[in-house]
């Protein structure tokens, strides 16, 4: 074990503090941190919510679902949308295996797809789920990658 965890009198964690997202203070004017599932799925939401070749020094993070905000709400649409998160999450965040993908029109929000992620904490085998709202402004013409 680690001298400075046998120190603080804590046991290493396999999934991690980190910062929470989106980056908080507390009353105490320090940053808020997560750790556990919660950290996971804030990494998750990151994941997703980040445009590929939004940051300087590593233009290929993130997910492809925002070049298709202008695709058509379609089968195929969906599909690729499935196809382009289930990439994202397999190459950024090691911590999870995803189990499934799923997006689906909001029934009362017209051009909303809803993809719900699937997935399992490598470290515990814990099966959690998450809800990620996509908004596309419909268009006309073909999908493309």
């Amino acid at each position: 074990m680690n001298p400075a965890m046998q120190f603080s009198g804590r046991t290493p964690d396999v999934i991690g503090t980190g910062w929470s997202f989106p980056i908080r203070v507390t009353s105490r004017g320090t940053l808020e941190f997560s750790d556990g599932p919660e950290l996971i799925a804030q990494a998750i939401w990151l994941v997703l919510s980040t445009p590929r070749r939004s940051r300087v020094m590593l233009p290929e993070f993130g997910c492809a679902i925002h070049d298709l905000v202008f695709a058509p709400d379609s089968p195929g649409s969906r599909t690729l949308v499935e196809d382009v998160v289930r990439q994202a999450l397999t190459r950024w965040e090691p911590r999870i295996d995803v189990l499934k993908v799923t997006a689906t029109a909001h029934a009362d929000t017209p051009n909303m797809l809803l993809i719900e992620v699937d997935y399992r904490i490598r470290a515990n085998n814990a099966e959690l789920n998450m809800v990620y709202p996509l908004y596309l402004n419909e268009s006309k013409g073909q999908v493309s990658p």
